[in-house]
């Protein structure tokens, strides 16, 4: 089979899976699509939501499309790198004994790992888990220990500030898109989630599904055939450059903000390599809606979810985040001419 008669194959594989999602998780379709996006994409994600919305039957029902192992982990205050990696016990004769953690358990068949409210665990804790997503490695018994299909899943509310841990900038970064999940506003679909006892069992409901739709070994290579498969124009790459610069400097660009200093406001904007997890998710975008070409629309359409973690901004702004950054960024898409 060509590259092409692939490529469509795995489109329509994609679609499927992402159908499949949206049957098991109600009025969640741009978040399941964002999703989707950073699966073939291999890029991983942070979710945000309130408790009871849906995040973790999303993230159950993504890792069980994919198959492959699935492991979990919840933070809590106590938590410590080590409990990642391995745990203590005694065994049936009373004697020590020492068994892999969640990281090794399945070794190199790893595919999912969900990290369940990451903010309650500790900046220790975080620097363990920036090493597994960056290099995809970690090690433990003087080796490395190799995770090439891992793709990391977390969740964090923010409501409850209590016995939690600010992510770090570093940390942060590594996630490709930070999704925000909120309950349905359709009447209906709130009525269906409320009162058919379908959506009550989360293990029956993800079990339902299909698994293994699509095969989690197979990923790396398809998402490299789809970066290579879709080209961006030289004044779509001017058009992304300009977007990099607007994030550090948008008075630069004439974009204002309502009782805001441009000059003083941002910190740092997008680095080099959050565009690049623009482009790669722009790409993926691309091909889904059956195109080779990198269109302006691509970028925009992935633009929310990949930048809004990626630009900080002066403390004196900061507890103006929610309002700001997404005021920010569509002053960038008005501002910002697109070819």
């Amino acid at each position: 089979m060509n590259s092409d008669h692939q490529l469509s194959d795995w489109r329509d594989r994609a679609l499927q899976f992402e159908q499949q999602i949206n049957q098991t998780v109600l009025g969640q379709r741009q978040a399941i699509r964002d999703v989707v996006i950073a699966v073939f994409a291999r890029g991983h994600v942070l979710l945000e939501g309130n408790v009871g919305v849906g995040k973790t039957t999303l993230l159950r029902a993504v890792a069980h499309g994919l198959g492959g192992d699935y492991q979990r982990i919840e933070g809590t205050i106590d938590l410590m790198p080590a409990d990642l990696i391995y745990y203590t016990h005694l065994d049936s004769n009373g004697r020590p004994s020492v068994d892999p953690g969640p990281l090794l358990q399945q070794g190199d068949r790893l595919a999912t790992f969900f990290f369940n409210e990451i903010n309650r665990a500790r900046p220790q804790v975080h620097s363990l888990l920036l090493r597994v997503m960056a290099e995809r490695s970690v090690s433990a018994f003087n080796r490395d220990y190799l995770f090439p299909h891992i793709q990391v899943f977390a969740d964090r509310n923010p409501v409850e500030k209590e016995e939690t841990f600010e992510l770090p900038a570093a940390a942060r970064d590594r996630f490709m898109m930070e999704i925000t999940i909120d309950k349905p506003d359709d009447v209906a679909m709130l009525d269906e989630l409320i009162f058919n006892p379908r959506f009550h069992d989360v293990d029956r409901l993800v079990a339902d599904s299909e698994t293994g739709a699509i095969p989690y070994y197979q990923l790396n290579d398809i998402a490299e055939q789809i970066q290579l498969a879709i080209t961006p124009s030289p004044t779509l790459r001017q058009y992304a450059v300009e977007l990099c610069l607007a994030s550090s400097r948008p008075a630069a660009y004439g974009i204002s903000l309502s009782d805001v200093d441009m000059e003083q406001a941002i910190l740092a904007g997008a680095s080099p390599r959050g565009m690049s997890y623009l482009i790669r998710a722009a790409r993926v975008h691309a091909w889904l809606d059956d195109r080779t070409t990198l269109l302006p629309e691509d970028l925009q359409a992935v633009l929310p979810v990949v930048m809004r973690h990626r630009i900080f901004l002066n403390p004196i702004y900061a507890y103006r985040q929610d309002e700001l950054l997404p005021a920010l960024l569509d002053g960038m898409l008005q501002q910002i001419a697109a070819p």
